[in-house]
């Protein structure tokens, strides 16, 4: 992952994220669990779901893939603490988690509407998680009016409009590498602080925008290493046995 304005360690804290205490102090919340919160989220929907009331951290560890004690301090975090004996319970934990990873419906802009672009605005785990797509911008003109997955597509001359007029708080790049900087200068100049990189290059961003970065073929790259490890491995214990 790349990112503006964060720690590149995924143990450290996240400068200005936290949850502000009553006292009006803020606690920084290490980039790690932030990453794991919404896990924990999904499986207490889960529980939730079924009608359980409370949860123990080992019962939210198991649906997290976790252990017990990594749950207890990434929740600590929060200032939720489990009864002994009981456990946590799911609505308030619900209610804490939802209002550390901010709580409100975030509306998404997605730039670009080749095939990652259209895949990706029918991705439902975005509405689920509070990120709805409404508004999708491409540079290319027959394009435009054109409806992918019921939001019509706006040119991207037009992106300060449509940003201010849907009220986008997230962007998401998935334009080919050559586009991907002037994207990016333009949501920022548009007002947006929290981007989504899927293109596969490096782009700069101000200190004061959040920039997560997602490369598919590096991700199949380190799984090949694995991949290549453990065959290899396989093949020096069959010619040792």
């Amino acid at each position: 992952m790349a990112g503006g304005g964060r720690t590149s360690d995924g143990d450290l804290p996240v400068p200005g994220m936290g949850i502000v205490r009553p006292d009006g102090s803020s606690s920084p919340i290490p980039e790690a669990t932030l990453a794991r919160l919404p896990v924990y989220m999904r499986g207490l929907v889960e529980v939730a779901d079924e009608g359980i009331t409370t949860v123990s951290s080992r019962q939210l560890a198991d649906l997290a893939g976790v252990n017990a004690a990594k749950v207890r301090k990434d929740l600590s975090h929060l200032g939720a603490h489990g009864k002994r004996g009981v456990g946590y319970d799911v609505d308030r934990l619900l209610a804490e988690i939802g209002g550390a990873l901010g709580g409100s419906v975030k509306p998404v802009v997605i730039v670009g509407a080749g095939n990652l672009g259209r895949a990706l605005s029918r991705y439902d785990g975005f509405v689920a998680g509070g990120f709805p797509v409404v508004a999708i911008v491409d540079s290319d003109r027959s394009l435009e009016g054109q409806e992918i997955s019921g939001v019509s597509v706006t040119h991207v001359d037009r992106m300060d409009e449509v940003v201010v007029a849907t009220g986008c708080r997230l962007g998401i790049v998935a334009t080919p590498v050559h586009a991907a900087q002037e994207v990016v200068d333009r949501l920022v100049a548009a007002g947006l602080r929290s981007i989504l990189n899927f293109a596969p290059v490096v782009v700069s961003v101000p200190p004061e925008v959040q920039l997560r970065k997602v490369d598919l073929a590096t991700e199949l790259q380190i799984l090949g290493y694995y991949e290549h490890v453990r065959t290899s491995s396989e093949a020096s214990e069959q010619a040792a046995g």
